[in-house]
This record gives structure tokens, sequence and C-alpha cells, in this order.
């Protein structure tokens, strides 16, 4: 894999992304991990062979190998909780880059998104608390909205923030607060134009690492128990002119909080010991693999050219699971979800209800996993992990 390397998360997220792009980064030289959607609510567990572990939020999940880390425009960047990151990973912000047109997230944000989930009630939408959609809703609608070029000018910033705080409403924290905090970022960080990312890859191989799942893009996940951004390659394809698409699966499928989850079982002994119940996001969900929605997000993803499926060892420890080839819905057998027009979301409003009356249609247990799961999808199992390090991984 010495190419430009994007991994994207086929279902829900928490597949394992963080610990195939640390797999990438031992295999082989790369010049840099860049980051192209999402931001702080992304949790990507990595532990190395000598047992260091970090749940890699904003910074790339090849940090521990000293590869580089780019955030791109297409992040939402969280100073303070990039600070609170870097204080875990010594020498972090040295390998840090990041392009001054991304998006900042702020304590406002954060109150926003948290009292606009409060007051759904039993009808949240699902969220990781962090204020990543709000930053996002509010850009599309302000055009002076926070950026990370913003932070070296104590002025601007100043500005751009009061007038944040007035549409968004007073927090508990003092404005000069912030204020100083975000230019402690500015003065810190590398800012960089957009010509870096194409600088990067011009230097050597490098990986893009996506946040969240396919099945929770903006466009294309169930809505609206999604998040606000883009999942897919789409980004990527933006960024970088040609590239290898990986999709990473587990061999069961997972979901964070509300939404559909055709194939959950909560009778599967599948015990996590990085996933929980959240505040924000809910309960975390487990159920057989769930192939008719994996085929989904590779068609909607615009396919992959390899596979990468993680929990290997699960199958042995959980006589019980199973492959979800068809749901039944309406008395219908169904193998093929059909994608709908792009940004439709009054489709994808139908195609949620729809799932939330699916059933698991045909189950079976395969005897070789990767195999069967490459055959389901229809791509090759280019890596294999069976456990959380680099070393427990075959790259095929």
């Amino acid at each position: 894999m010495n190419e430009h390397v994007a991994v994207v998360d086929l279902g829900y997220g928490d597949a394992g992304k963080g610990t195939v792009v640390d797999a990438l980064c031992a295999d082989s030289p790369r010049r840099a991990v860049l980051r192209f959607n999402g931001g702080a609510q992304a949790a990507h567990n990595v532990i190395t062979e000598d047992g260091r572990h970090h749940t890699f939020s904003q910074f790339g999940s090849g940090t521990l190998r000293g590869v580089p880390t780019h955030l791109t425009r297409f992040m939402v960047v969280d100073p303070l909780a990039l600070s609170a990151e870097a204080r875990h990973l010594d020498g972090a912000y040295e390998l840090l880059t990041v392009d001054g047109d991304a998006l900042l997230a702020t304590p406002w944000h954060r109150a926003a998104n948290r009292r606009r989930e409060i007051e759904r009630g039993g009808s949240r939408h699902g969220s990781c608390g962090m204020g990543v959609g709000e930053t996002m809703a509010y850009a599309l609608t302000h055009a002076g909205a926070p950026r990370v070029s913003d932070t070296r000018s104590r002025t601007r910033l100043r500005r751009v923030l009061a007038a944040l705080a007035d549409d968004l409403g007073p927090i508990d924290v003092p404005l000069d607060d912030v204020v100083e905090a975000f230019a402690l970022f500015g003065s810190t960080v590398s800012i960089v134009d957009g010509g870096h990312t194409e600088r990067l890859l011009s230097e050597g191989p490098c990986v893009f690492e996506g946040a969240q799942g396919v099945l929770l893009d903006e466009w294309r996940g169930w809505h609206p128990h999604t998040t606000w951004s883009t999942t897919t390659f789409d980004n990527v394809a933006a960024l970088c002119g040609a590239f290898r698409r990986l999709g990473v699966v587990r061999t069961y499928t997972t979901r964070h909080g509300a939404g559909p989850f055709v194939t959950e079982d909560p009778a599967l002994e599948l015990p996590e010991a990085h996933n929980g119940t959240g505040e924000w996001q809910g309960s975390f969900r487990v159920g057989h693999f769930d192939a008719v929605a994996h085929r989904y997000a590779v068609e909607v993803a615009g396919g992959v050219d390899g596979l990468a499926v993680t929990h290997l060892d699960a199958p042995d420890r959980c006589a019980s699971l199973r492959a979800c080839t068809s749901y039944t819905i309406d008395e219908v057998d169904v193998d093929r979800l059909v994608p709908g027009p792009f940004r439709d979301l009054g489709y994808q409003a139908e195609l949620t209800a729809r799932l939330f009356r699916a059933r698991p249609g045909t189950l079976v247990r395969p005897g070789d996993w990767p195999s069967a799961i490459g055959e389901l999808l229809g791509a090759p199992v280019e890596i294999e992990s069976y456990g959380p390090t680099s070393a427990d991984k075959k790259l095929v």
C-alpha cells in the first residue's frame, strides 16, 4: 500500500479506523495522516505493541508512530479539546498542522448543541454533545463564523467570538477566558494555507483518516439520526486526485445511541473495553453483521478498493454471532437498500421509517469470516484484524 489510502467506516462508527490507520503507519513510511471530516467527537483507540494506549480525537492515529497530523479544511477544530488531548501525547503539537480555513468549535456551540438535544426529550437524534453539528449549522447561515485563522489576530478573534456569543446565548465561561485560550492555540499550533495538503501529498504516501461512519453521513445516513459531516470519500476526492479506498467493518455491527439498527441483538455476548453508555450518545448497541446496510454504505460511498475487517476474534468468543444477508420489510424480503437522489433528506427520512419496520431476514454463520464478508460486500479483504495492536493485523 505505497500510495495514498483513505480509511472510511462502512457502518455507524466504532469499527476500528484508528487501529487500522496505526497498522498502515506501522507497515510502511507515511508522510502524514490527514483528518478530513468531523471533529472532537471522534474516539479512535490505538494500542501499541509496547502497551501504550491513546484514544485519538483530533490528532491522527499515526501519532504514536511519529507520523505527523494535518487537520484539513473539512475538520471542525476544537482548541480546548485539542489541548486536553495534547497533554497525553508528548510532542504532539510539533507533529501538527492545521488548515486556517477549518471551522472552530467553541463552548457556545457545545452549549447550544446540548440544549437542543435536551429539548428533543424522548425524540433525541443522537449526539456526542461536542457542538460539531452546531458549528456546521452556524457556518451555513453566518459568513463570519469563527475559523482557525481568526486565532492569529486577537482583535478579530474577539470580534467573531463576541458575535457568536450574541447569536447563541450566554455560557458560564467569560468571553475573555475563551479569547485567551484560543489565542494561545493560535500562537502554539502551525496554521497553514490550503496548499499545504497538496504539498504533503506530493512528498510521500499519506493516510486519510475518517471519522464516524457512512451510515451516519449527513446526506446518505438514516435521517435525522445522522451527523453534520460528510463521512464518505467525497471530501478526500476534493483534496486528492488518486487514492485507494479502504472500507472498515467489524465482524459484528455496532451503533451508539438512537436510530434504526435492524440486526441489533442485546443477547450477543460481546463486551466492549472502550465503548459504553454516554450521557449524550446514549447506549452502545451491538448486533449481527449487517451485510445489507454495509452494502448500501459501499454503494453510496462510491465503492471501495478493499476492506479491513476488525474483531475477527469475536466469532470464536460468540457462537451465536451471525451475518444478516437480507431484511424483511412489510413482509417483503430485501437484500438491497436503494440509494435515493443525493441530498434528498425527504427520501432518507422515508428510508429511516422503513428501517424501523425492518427485521433480520436470512442469518448465516460463515465458516470463513473474512472470505464471506469480502463476498457479501463485493471487495477483497486487505487487512484482517484479530486484536488491538498492529501485530494482531494481517495485511493480505
